[in-house]
């Protein structure tokens, strides 16, 4: 059986192949696009590879084609400014000699400073929340056979819903989901790459989020979703190996474009991360033809 964590680990190593040139990989697990998460976090193991030890205190990326799994990613790094505090980059993820991904990045020394962030949402303990394979063992039998292969699929990211009833209900309900998140294996202990995994996971169940006030999730498939951009702001120290909870809301959705937005905390209550993000929310046409 193969070792989900490692294997997103080697991904994220970066092949280095000239001065602020990078060569990533994705998984050959047959998606006809490449996730966008992957996307994201590659794009910053790239742009951090060439500041030193500033850790990344924010990051915006907007998402241009979809990504060919069958073909390395292209990481360029555009080093815009070396300040005192602060250090800029762009990057350009390119496949097929155009760009698939721009990504801007900022990097900043440790500093201390003012401090306060809004209290975690009352949760209940992951453990006492059903995994994902006894979700399967529970209602696989039932489940459409795209929700069965998501789930039967070995992934590095595990996800425990707080509330399973809108895929039960499927019914429009206030566009609120808290779920949490972790590692499914121990990471090194390199700030750097839970930085990088975090990002990998803050595009997990986000975009989802927008499709519950209109009783649709991702699997429906009357709709095409995709992500549009992506911003993540890093708040505090923490650990993708250790649960997170994963707070998210849509405030909007118009112009077959849903807003989403989440807050990351740690388990002890910290807002460890912030996340927006806008996607393409578009409902399909209907098949149209003669019948019998």
């Amino acid at each position: 059986m193969s070792d989900p964590v490692a294997n997103l680990l080697a991904l994220l190593d970066l092949e280095p192949i000239e001065k602020d040139i990078f060569r990533g990989h994705s998984p050959k697990e047959g998606w006809q696009r490449v996730f966008g998460g992957l996307v994201i976090s590659q794009a910053l193991v790239a742009a951090a590879r060439t500041v030193g030890d500033r850790p990344p205190h924010s990051l915006h990326g907007y998402f241009i084609l979809p990504g060919d799994p069958s073909v390395p990613i292209v990481y360029q790094v555009d080093r815009i400014r070396d300040g005192k505090s602060f250090a800029t980059r762009r990057c350009i993820a390119i496949q097929h000699g155009k760009a698939i991904f721009s990504l801007g990045a900022s990097f900043q020394i440790e500093e201390e400073g003012l401090d306060h962030a809004f209290s975690m949402p009352q949760a209940p303990d992951p453990e006492t929340l059903p995994s994902e394979k006894e979700l399967l063992e529970r209602y696989g039998a039932m489940m459409p056979e795209n929700v069965r292969a998501y789930f039967e699929r070995e992934r590095p990211i595990e996800i425990r819903a707080v509330d399973l009833s809108r895929y039960a209900r499927r019914k429009p309900m206030e566009p609120f989901q808290n779920v949490w998140v972790r590692a499914v294996g121990r990471l090194p202990d390199d700030p750097a790459i839970h930085r990088a995994v975090l990002a990998y996971l803050s595009d997990m169940t986000l975009l989802d989020t927008a499709l519950i006030a209109h009783g649709r999730s991702v699997f429906n498939r009357d709709m095409q979703v995709a992500s549009l951009d992506h911003a993540l702001w890093f708040h505090r120290p923490f650990r993708a190996d250790e649960w997170l909870l994963y707070v998210q809301d849509s405030p909007n959705t118009s112009g077959a474009r849903g807003l989403t937005r989440g807050s990351i905390y740690s388990r002890d209550g910290r807002l460890v991360a912030s996340v927006a993000q806008e996607g393409l929310i578009r409902l399909r046409p209907r098949e149209t033809g003669a019948k019998a």
